[in-house]
């Protein structure tokens, strides 16, 4: 039987994050990744559209996001002269309605007091930057000057696990199906090709498969797999100088390459928990399309070229990640229900379990409320959107 003191359950983004700060945090233990996909192409890493902004009205998210970029902003300084994760900065401009102008005031002042460099932009001034953008409906938008953008999550995933690999870390390709315990704590893992690791700290960064991980040590995490669908559009007609552009309906796009890409989150009565990816036939005519040729009327004539779908490991809570160590399960720790914000977010989690594991505590970015506490309160901790 094998044995590992420590062993993380998923190798995509968050997982091979946590491997990879633990190496850097100087722990000298044995790591085991365990990826059941190791081709990486249904798993949330693979099929993100990468984004990463500042504009979050919680600051651990904020914090998470600005460490995120200054992550991405060094990567050669961090892997060498020839790595790279094709980031682009291009700021976001979260729209606002008159109903939620207050809203993005507020959010604006926290992200600005963090020291975002956001800026809000009212109808004129958003009608001078964004020429094509209909804002007679808008109250504002707030816009990321700096420090916000997009990367390639295959280059960000192949760094981590690179690093990690070269530093003693071993992966897996086998699937977690048992977890053991002993008086309470974990004692082990067992795999699907019959083999066993003696453990006693387990990592739960499975993603959208989380929920099902959580139930081997008997915990009911509130973590569940949901749709999301990204759209790749062509217009005829230029959009320069576009960011990621996110009306208030929820309706987002942004440039990819000579494309555009777009999608929504679905109303919360028809998202349902799924695990297949299919395309549900007219969601883009019924509930992308139309908002996006009213924001922006040149995207009247746009032609769908491709679609793809995705999986959130959405916390049903309130949106937003569960860390940490569980009470009831002494060394199970918790870094899922990222809802979307799981690859922008994965530098820093990483940092805080390999915290977490190595001093016992978080040393940088205080995560707590993002603890197990606010579950069992049935206390959310949501962000505060401008729609």
């Amino acid at each position: 039987m094998q044995s590992a003191d420590v062993v993380i359950i998923g190798g995509a983004a968050v997982g091979s994050a946590a491997a990879a700060f633990l190496c850097r945090e100087g722990f000298k233990g044995r790591v085991v990744v365990g990826e059941k996909d190791p081709s990486y192409q249904w798993c949330a890493t693979g099929r993100s559209v990468a984004s990463i902004r500042r504009q979050f009205s919680t600051r651990e998210n904020l914090e998470l996001s600005t460490f995120g970029w200054q992550y991405f902003s060094r990567i050669k300084e961090e892997y060498g002269p020839e790595a790279h994760v094709s980031l682009v900065e291009r700021g976001y401009a979260v729209m606002a309605s008159p109903e939620g102008a207050g809203v993005l005031r507020a959010n604006i002042a926290l992200q600005q007091s963090l020291g975002a460099d956001v800026e809000l932009l009212a109808p004129d001034p958003l009608k001078a930057r964004f020429s094509w953008l209909n804002v007679d409906d808008l109250a504002g938008a707030g816009w990321g000057r700096t420090g916000e953008g997009w990367v390639d999550p295959h280059a960000h995933l192949a760094l981590m696990r690179k690093r990690a690999i070269a530093e003693g870390v071993t992966y897996l390709a086998d699937e977690v199906v048992g977890i053991d315990m002993e008086r309470g704590a974990i004692a082990g893992v067992r795999l699907a090709s019959g083999a066993r690791i003696a453990t006693r700290t387990v990592v739960c960064a499975a993603g959208w498969h989380s929920r099902k991980v959580a139930a081997m040590a008997g915990i009911d995490l509130p973590v569940r797999p949901r749709k999301r669908y990204v759209f790749v559009i062509d217009c005829p007609t230029p959009i320069p100088g576009a960011g990621l552009m996110i009306d208030p309906s929820g309706v987002y796009f942004r440039p990819e390459g000579r494309y555009h890409i777009a999608g929504v989150a679905p109303p919360e009565d028809e998202d349902p928990d799924a695990e297949d990816f299919d395309i549900e036939d007219g969601f883009f005519e019924r509930l992308v399309w139309p908002t996006l040729a009213h924001r922006v009327p040149a995207f009247e004539t746009l032609k769908v070229m491709n679609a793809w779908c995705c999986h959130y490991d959405l916390s049903t809570l309130d949106h937003n990640a569960i860390l940490g160590p569980h009470p009831d399960v002494a060394g199970f720790l918790l870094a899922c229900g990222f809802s979307g914000h799981g690859l922008q977010h994965s530098p820093g989690i990483g940092r805080a379990m390999a915290e977490l594991i190595v001093h016992g505590a978080y040393r940088t970015i205080d995560l707590t409320r993002f603890g197990w506490a606010r579950i069992a309160a049935n206390a959310p901790l949501a962000e505060a959107n401008v729609f």
